[in-house]
């Protein structure tokens, strides 16, 4: 059995970047559990498909297959064989992601990969469920959050530096709406784990929260 480390919290709190680099320090394999969903948002999208097309959501899921891979050290994320890591970080499949991952049939899909491989290695794992559903018995459980106006000011500063064209206050908007979402949807809701330890990183530097998280592991 691996060493699990679980990292849940909202979107925009930093918890890909903090395990990136926790999994880095620790020697742990990384495993993007918002990346995955943000895989089978894109083959959805690119397939034409609307997030309330439950049944052809369904249907197409089980013709996705998502794989993850590491290429000198990185996460590279696979579609049906195809390296589609550069897609995953847009806008549009962020905002699918978070509509199709209370779909138990999407769910269901992507659950035993996310579990074999915490089986077999040292994993650190994030996402919305992964203390309370994915990996409940993780050795160690993190709920990381920050403040909405904290997170939209870092995903508009990501934003423009990529160039990209964005509108903080639409950014503050998406974020609470998918605050909302994720917390009130009937499949395995966001919420701290009762044995989680609340990280606040609004007033934290990155290297401040990995150092907290490499103390709390074994």
């Amino acid at each position: 059995m691996g060493y699990n480390v679980a990292i849940d919290g909202p979107a925009g709190a930093g918890k890909s970047t903090i395990a990136r680099l926790v999994a880095k320090e620790k020697g742990y394999v990384y495993v993007d559990t918002g990346a995955m969903y943000r895989a089978l948002a894109v083959y959805f999208l690119e397939k034409g498909i609307a997030a309330e097309e439950t049944e052809k959501i369904t249907s197409a899921a089980r013709e996705a297959e998502v794989g993850i891979r590491y290429q000198d050290g990185a996460q590279q994320v696979y579609l049906n064989g195809e390296n589609i890591t550069s897609k995953l970080r847009t806008e549009e499949a962020g905002n699918m992601a978070s509509m199709i991952s209370p779909i138990p049939e999407v769910r269901e899909r992507l659950l035993e990969l996310q579990r074999s491989l915490a089986r077999e290695k040292d994993v650190i794992m994030d996402g919305r469920d992964i203390g309370t559903n994915i990996l409940p018995n993780a050795d160690v459980k993190i709920y990381l959050t920050a403040s909405v106006e904290t997170r939209a000011k870092r995903r508009y500063q990501e934003l423009k530096e990529k160039g990209t064209s964005c509108d903080y206050k639409e950014i503050v908007k998406d974020i609470r709406e998918r605050d909302m979402r994720d917390m009130n949807r009937e499949t395995a809701p966001l919420r701290q784990a009762e044995d989680a330890i609340l990280v606040d990183s609004s007033d934290m530097t990155i290297p401040e929260v990995v150092e907290m998280i490499i103390q709390l592991c074994g």
